[in-house]
């Protein structure tokens, strides 16, 4: 016979954990694209190729969805906090602005970084053999780094921001 035992309650609300939950997939997913993927494909050789553009855009357009999907989400768990009656768990405004620049960002990487990206790298002169990257890709490279490291910081600043209550520092 099994005994069901209840559980002490953390004092969590269901929204803090879902933005736990959603913070933390979505750093390791962009760790992960941004350290070991991307690097990955550029080592092998793989930007070289004639058809990368169309396979980057393709691996970009799944996982730009995928950032959009989880912004939504971490605005949502944010507004869900916001409104929630616990003062422990209300974050102020500056919580509110975080997780909308996380959207914009989100939206500005799916609409406006990887279409153009991928446009410049597509090579439309067949005949030539010599592929050359545009002087314009730098700078949009430029552009997705900052929008990365900003996003980054970003979600590091919601992490730290709703685990500083969960673990209180004791006074002696």
């Amino acid at each position: 016979m099994i005994a069901i035992q209840p559980q002490a309650q953390s004092g969590r609300s269901p929204w803090q954990v879902w933005l736990f939950g959603l913070l933390g997939f979505w750093l390791s997913s962009c760790l992960v694209m941004d350290s070991i993927v991307m690097p990955s494909m550029y080592v092998s050789g793989m930007m070289e190729q004639p058809g990368f553009a169309t396979a980057g855009y393709a691996l970009f357009w799944v996982f730009n969805r995928l950032e959009l999907v989880c912004a939504g989400a971490i605005l949502t768990a944010v507004l869900g906090l916001f409104y929630s009656r616990h003062p422990w768990h209300r974050p102020g405004v500056l919580a509110l602005l975080l997780a909308v620049g996380l959207l914009a960002i989100a939206a500005l990487d799916t609409y406006g970084l990887t279409p153009q990206m991928s446009a410049l790298g597509l090579q439309l002169d067949w005949v030539s053999a010599q592929a050359t990257v545009p002087a314009a890709m730098n700078r949009l490279h430029l552009a997705y780094w900052g929008l990365e490291g900003a996003k980054l910081a970003i979600v590091g600043t919601l992490l730290w921001r709703y685990l500083r209550p969960a673990f209180p520092v004791s006074q002696m």
